[in-house]
C-alpha cells in the first residue's frame, strides 16, 4: 500500500521522483526504492514524507483512507468556514446565516463518527 500511495501522493503534487528527492535531500535512487517497493524507508524518512505531502503516516501506510487529522475546536470551525465560503451556494449566492450553521452542524458529527470509526 506504502508504495501506491507514495506514487499517487507525488503524481498529484505534479513532482517527478528526482524533485521529490531534491526537495527532501534524499537520494533519488532510494526514493525510486520506495515508490517501487523494493525496500522500505525508515520511520524519519516517512515522517518526512508525510509531513511534505500534508497526509499522515498512517495513510502512507495503508492504516486509513483519511489523509489528515481530523481537526478539532477552533481549528475545525476555521476549517469549516473555509469549506463552506469556497464551495457551498444556492443559485450563486451565499447560503444563510442560519444554512451556515446547520451545514457545520453536520459536517462536525460527520467528523465526529469518523473519528469514532
Amino acid at each position: 500500500m506504502f508504495p501506491e500511495r507514495l506514487k499517487s501522493l507525488r503524481l498529484e503534487a505534479g513532482l517527478t521522483q528526482k524533485q521529490i528527492a531534491e526537495k527532501l535531500e534524499i537520494k533519488q535512487q532510494s526514493y525510486a526504492q520506495w515508490e517501487s517497493g523494493r525496500t522500505k524507508p525508515r520511520s524519519a524518512t516517512l515522517n518526512k514524507f508525510a509531513d511534505f505531502f500534508g497526509v499522515t503516516t498512517d495513510y502512507l501506510l495503508g492504516k486509513t483512507n483519511i489523509k489528515k487529522e481530523i481537526p478539532e475546536g477552533e481549528e475545525l470551525e476555521k476549517e469549516l468556514d473555509r469549506a463552506i465560503d469556497n464551495s457551498v451556494g444556492f443559485e450563486g449566492k451565499p447560503v444563510s446565516d442560519y444554512d451556515r450553521e446547520v451545514i457545520k452542524e453536520v459536517l462536525r458529527n460527520y467528523f465526529k463518527n469518523q473519528k469514532n470509526n
